[in-house]
């Protein structure tokens, strides 16, 4: 096998949802870097692969740039995967595809499945493209701001969600957009699949009414901004800028 980084999708859930290619590639290279070694040791063992596990996380995936460049020098073919979807898109990755671009090193992809688009499919919403926003900021106000800015476009939204943060979410787009429909996919392609549609109001009631957190990982994908919603937004920015303009003009006068 030609040595270099070869960059694999796992599943998102079911670990049927494998490709044929990326099993090959698993059994093919002399390590796999991985985010998490017990999560990927459990899909290893499904379908009888044995191959030495590096650890690579958002903690250490600086650190192991080196080692990575080192192995494939020394003519090594790795395989870089995350616990779930491609690595690099709101999950480790980026750094060490950068860092082997840069070195010169062979890169290829062995696409996989993807907890954003399978949303975007099961939503309703897609067709003309979306924005992939993964996880929003921690922080509350940059938070807010994020969430008033993406209101207005003009196609699917996709966030990603942590259990114990998932009501907060919902419960902060419903002060912003409450009618503006929403599908909410919990544990996608799991055991315990579930999906909801409905306005942001109601996904969020639905999931308020029930005791404790969330369950498992959500994935939101926020319906895009009407026609008319958007014209709305010109005519009030429009006479913003015409009253601001009024005052400018008064000001100099004075």
């Amino acid at each position: 096998m030609k040595p270099g980084i070869y960059v694999v999708g796992t599943p998102i859930g079911n670990l049927g949802d494998i490709s044929v290619r990326a099993l090959d590639v698993l059994r093919a290279v002399q390590f796999i870097l991985a985010e998490d070694t017990r999560h990927t040791q459990i899909l290893l063992q499904r379908y009888q692969i044995r191959k030495p596990l590096i650890s690579c996380h958002r903690f250490n995936e600086a650190a192991r740039q080196r080692l990575v460049l080192e192995k494939v020098a020394a003519g090594a073919a790795v395989a870089l995967v995350t616990n779930a979807g491609m690595p690099g898109v709101a999950d480790p990755g980026a750094r060490i595809v950068t860092a082997a671009r840069r070195a010169g090193v062979y890169l290829t992809v062995i696409p996989g499945a993807s907890a954003a688009t399978a949303a975007v499919a099961l939503s309703g919403f897609g067709g003309a493209g979306f924005l992939f926003e993964g996880f929003l900021p921690r922080k509350a106000g940059a938070r807010q701001r994020r969430l008033q800015a993406l209101r207005w476009a003009s196609v699917p939204v996709v966030f990603f969600e942590a259990p114990q943060r998932g009501l907060a979410l919902l419960a902060e787009m419903n002060t912003i957009f409450p009618e503006r429909d929403l599908f909410a996919g919990r544990e996608l392609t799991k055991l315990h699949e579930e999906c909801l549609w409905g306005t942001v109001a109601e996904v969020w009631q639905e999931f308020a009414q029930r005791a404790g957190a969330v369950r498992g990982e959500l994935v939101l994908v926020l319906a895009p901004a009407s026609k008319a919603e958007r014209k709305q937004k010109e005519k009030t920015a429009s006479a913003e800028a015409g009253d601001l303009d009024q005052l400018n003009e008064q000001a100099g006068r004075e």
